[in-house]
């Protein structure tokens, strides 16, 4: 679609203010060249290889001890995180005396491994946990320098219950400040890297979950996504990951907290290695509200309409898909349309060139109280006044700034958010009722996750529009799975985003499934 005027004149704006910054950002960031290429070691212990699933169910046969698996785990974050950086904080020792715990348990039930499974599913299994979450007695911080000291006192709910199902937290991992920036880098613990290559992004804002557990140093984690902030990572790390239907999965004890209509965009949802993981973890996640999801019910992928949405409909200010992405999409399609005989058809929405607009428009609106959501800048500066972009932009290149270059960014950017538009939010009505319209009950579709495969550290500061992809999505409270599809010739991870209508979740999963068949899902970094 050609561009209008005015389209043509803010292209031209922002590609001159992000070669502006491009240039201040070569000048005075640090330079990670030594990394380019470097990926994390192979793994070697075969336990690593194994779902979450499958241990639990080793574990209560006493096939394995608890103590073994926890044990496999800490060997391997000890062996890759110094090159990822994706742990922020362990808690091995209590991991292995709460490992101890569930050996000495299973040695003394009477029930049969049937009572163990229904009670306690996930018995004996390590879990990573995204800092944004409250662990007990884990750092709490968003990121913040300013809240370096503070520790969870609670649990969050998803947390607790996966504790209660018999999970073991091995630690927490690394998020962006106050997790809006799509990679996982802030002066309290410093930048994540993707194990793929280390010089490239592991995304954000649950890139830390994201990249510990592409690496293999984790089998099952939890994150949130108010942008992609589940997808985004998982496409990059070539794992798999859920943004759940909004309103499932409570987001109480989480830093920061939502404000003003942010609730009804945010998921929390599962991000694992293995597809069959995803169901059971986001089961218990859910809570008392699993019963929303009929996540029990079977689905047979023979009944579903599928569609493909190539792109979005050529949005100005957001890169087009590379070619590989698009190529393995149509893979994708093909290999529906043989293995399970459906009609897989293409759609298009020119809404979605709209993307950026629509979602930051709705990121802005009040909540039913009118009251308005927090501005980034008050909250970034909290416990104290709210930051002065303009004066943290020159501490930044001062080397002053306790701030990434992103979060003073996207502080600026927020200074000049005007009001909502009338056609902005004509087009995204337009844009649900059609879509819905089109899913029902019994539709999934494809959407590409990205424009490219993980690009490298910093480098999406110069394209910051490309979360369009995922973003639009949460906006319109759709449940998504992010699915990888292999490597690329470069050895990075590529996927697609399957959707469907709102509490469809279901059906995304079950397509997880699927394509974890057809394509090998997860692939271990030195495969490449």
């Amino acid at each position: 679609m050609a561009l209008s005027l005015g389209e043509m004149l803010k292209w031209v704006i922002f590609k001159v203010v992000t070669g502006f910054f491009y240039m201040l950002f070569k000048m005075f960031a640090p330079s990670r060249s030594d990394l380019v290429g470097k990926k994390v070691p192979p793994v070697s212990d075969p336990l690593l290889l194994v779902s979450a699933k499958q241990l639990a169910s080793k574990i209560r046969r006493k096939e394995v001890t608890s103590v073994e698996v926890v044990q496999a785990y800490i060997d391997r974050i000890q062996e890759v995180n110094p090159l990822l950086n994706a742990i922020v904080k362990e808690r091995f020792d209590a991991a292995l005396q709460e490992a101890a715990l569930v050996d000495k348990l299973i040695e003394e039930e009477t029930g049969g491994e049937e009572v163990l499974e229904d009670r306690l599913p996930l018995l004996g299994v390590p879990l990573s946990v995204k800092e944004s979450y409250a662990v007990q007695g884990m750092p709490y911080t968003g990121g913040l320098v300013f809240r370096k000291d503070i520790v969870a006192t609670v649990d969050s709910p998803p947390v607790a219950w996966l504790k209660r199902a018999g999970a073991i937290p091995i630690g927490v991992t690394n998020t962006p400040e106050l997790c809006m920036w799509g990679e996982s880098h802030n002066h309290l613990y410093g930048i994540t890297n993707n194990p793929y290559d280390l010089s490239r992004t592991a995304g954000g804002s649950s890139g830390g979950e994201g990249s510990i557990l592409g690496g293999a140093g984790s089998v099952i984690g939890i994150g949130s996504d108010i942008a992609g902030s589940i997808r985004m990572p998982c496409f990059f790390n070539g794992i798999f990951g859920h943004k759940t239907t909004p309103g499932v999965v409570t987001s109480e004890h989480q830093y920061p907290p939502s404000t003003g209509r942010h609730e009804e965009y945010v998921s929390n949802g599962p991000m694992c290695r293995y597809a069959e993981d995803l169901l059971p973890v986001l089961k218990i996640m859910s809570g008392p509200n699993a019963h929303m999801l009929n996540l029990d019910e079977k689905v047979d992928l023979k009944t579903l309409r599928f569609f493909t949405i190539p792109h979005d409909s050529g949005a100005p200010l957001v890169y087009p898909v590379s070619k590989e992405l698009v190529d393995i999409q149509k893979k994708v399609v093909e290999r529906l349309e043989e293995d399970l005989g459906v009609k897989v058809e293409v759609v298009n929405f020119p809404e979605l060139r709209y993307s950026v607009q629509m979602w930051n428009t709705y990121m802005g609106l009040p909540d039913k109280n009118g009251k308005a959501p927090e501005p980034f800048y008050d909250i970034l500066g909290e416990p104290g006044h709210p930051v002065k972009p303009m004066w943290e932009l020159l501490k930044w290149i001062l080397g002053r700034s306790t701030h990434t270059f992103a979060s003073i960014g996207l502080a600026l950017q927020e200074m000049t958010n005007s009001k909502p538009s009338k056609f902005i939010i004509q087009q995204k009505e337009k844009l649900q009722k059609d879509l819905e319209e089109l899913l029902g009950t019994d539709g999934v579709f494809l959407y590409p996750t990205h424009p490219r495969a993980a690009p490298i550290t910093h480098h999406p500061l110069f394209r910051p529009l490309d979360f369009a992809y995922t973003g639009v999505i949460n906006v319109l409270g759709l449940p998504v799975t992010q699915c990888p599809l292999g490597l690329n010739e470069a050895g990075l991870p590529i996927g697609v985003q399957v959707g469907a209508g709102k509490m469809q979740d279901r059906l995304t999963l079950e397509v997880a499934l699927y394509l974890e068949k057809a394509f090998g899902g997860w692939k271990e970094p030195e495969a490449a």
